[in-house]
């Protein structure tokens, strides 16, 4: 079950990056084609973030039955809303010079994005995936409460039957995986930045 709380994790968590990276290139206010586009991306966004991982989950546990999967969309969801927001804002705080320079020689839209902006956010792409995915390993255990998978359902299990030693055991382990991957999380950071 712990393995499958970190493969939720995993999956959630990229699955909300392939959805936020379009997003969050709409929902900046600078690069944005369009003011509409801006606006519809700005408010899926904010949809996504104000629907917690748990609702979601339940949804998706009533429409695709129980295990893994659900907990997977619901993550992969909740993390899009996030991480969106969080690449429009840094998007939207890059320096403009770059960006002047690409249109100044004619470059496109995508060359721009791809020569002007990534390598300005970059850092902050790589610190915000990992935290979201700190945050993932988190919220997989709490889904198993409502059947979405992972070492949370076996907590919920043995609470229900009153079997506190292995609910204790379950505690220690999820303790330990939040303390582990906050370790190896401050590691790759420092490493890639």
């Amino acid at each position: 079950p712990t393995i499958e709380t970190i493969e939720i994790a995993i999956w959630g968590t990229v699955l909300g990056i392939l959805l936020s990276i379009p997003l969050g290139l709409m929902a900046a206010r600078n690069i944005s084609p369009h003011f509409a586009v801006y606006g519809t991306a700005r408010f899926i966004l904010n949809a996504l973030r104000g629907v917690s991982e748990l609702v979601f989950a339940l949804i998706f546990v009533s429409a695709v039955g129980l295990g893994p999967f659900p907990g997977i969309l619901a993550l992969a969801l909740h993390n899009a809303g996030m991480l969106g927001k969080f690449y429009a804002e840094a998007i939207e705080a890059i320096d403009p010079g770059p960006v002047e320079a690409m249109h100044a020689t004619g470059a496109g839209w995508f060359q721009t994005v791809a020569y002007a902006i990534v390598p300005q956010i970059l850092p902050h792409f790589v610190t915000y995936n990992l935290y979201r995915f700190e945050v993932s390993i988190r919220s997989a255990t709490v889904l198993g409460l409502v059947g979405a998978g992972g070492i949370g359902f076996h907590l919920i299990s043995s609470i229900r039957l009153f079997d506190y030693q292995t609910t204790a055991m379950i505690l220690l382990v999820i303790i330990a995986l939040v303390v582990l991957t906050d370790h190896v999380g401050s590691k790759l950071r420092a490493k890639i930045l």
